[in-house]
This record gives C-alpha cells, structure tokens and sequence, in this order.
C-alpha cells in the first residue's frame, strides 16, 4: 500500500475550500498552488516579488514537512493575472529552481482574490533512502 498523507499550512483557504497544502502519494509530493499570503496572519503583501518570495516560503515549509526541498522539485507552474510581473520574479525563482531545473510552465489567467498576485504549484519526487 502506498502511503498517502495530507500535510495542511493552517491556512483558512484549506478549511474554507476543504483542500491540503500538499499531499504525499508515496514518494511523489504534490503541493498545491500556493498564493502569497503569510498564512500565520492571513496577510498578503501589494508587491508581486514579496509575494513571489512568500509563495516560495510557503512551498519549502511543505515540502521540508514531506521529507524534501527544493532539489526534488520536478515539475513547477507559474499562474499570474498580469504577464508583465513575472519577470520581475525571475530572480527570486532562479535561486530556488536554477540548479534544479524542474519542468516549467506559466500561464496568465485570474486568481480568486484580486490582491492575489502569484501563484506556484509544484511537484516533487522524494528521494527516499
């Protein structure tokens, strides 16, 4: 039986839309999209690169949590309202996934809170010993 666990950031979304942060389906990590919002205050900041850090913060407390990181990182998607603020994210993604280089796609599309920003999701492949 392959394990399967859900791992929840204490974000009301998750109670509210009844989703997890992530889940583990044995050594495959799927963590959810991931908004910029501090979920310890529900807070979001008006600049997309602090959003972009925070969404980052926010998918590394899950996968740290899954029993990986960044480096097991094999897929990512990209989902912004406005196209123009990606690049200023770039910088910020490179240090993260640069040395990783996981599958990558970006998509312009709405998010469901106008403050929303950035949105990340990611896929990972635990490397279990």
């Amino acid at each position: 039986m392959t394990e399967r666990r859900a791992i929840l950031s204490g974000s009301t979304f998750e109670e509210q839309i009844g989703y997890a942060r992530a889940v583990v389906d044995g050594d495959w990590v799927h963590v959810s999209g991931t908004t910029g919002f501090d979920y310890t205050t529900m807070t979001i900041s008006d600049d997309v690169v602090e959003q972009a850090e925070q969404c980052l913060r926010n998918i590394e407390a899950a996968l740290t949590e899954a029993g990986c990181g960044f480096a097991d990182v094999v897929r990512v998607r990209y989902l912004l309202p406005d196209r123009e603020d990606f690049e200023p994210c770039w910088p910020s993604l490179r240090r993260r996934f640069g040395e990783v280089r996981p599958a990558a796609t970006m998509l312009v599309c709405g998010l469901s809170d106008p403050r929303m920003k950035i949105e990340i999701e990611v896929c990972a492949r635990r490397r279990l010993a």
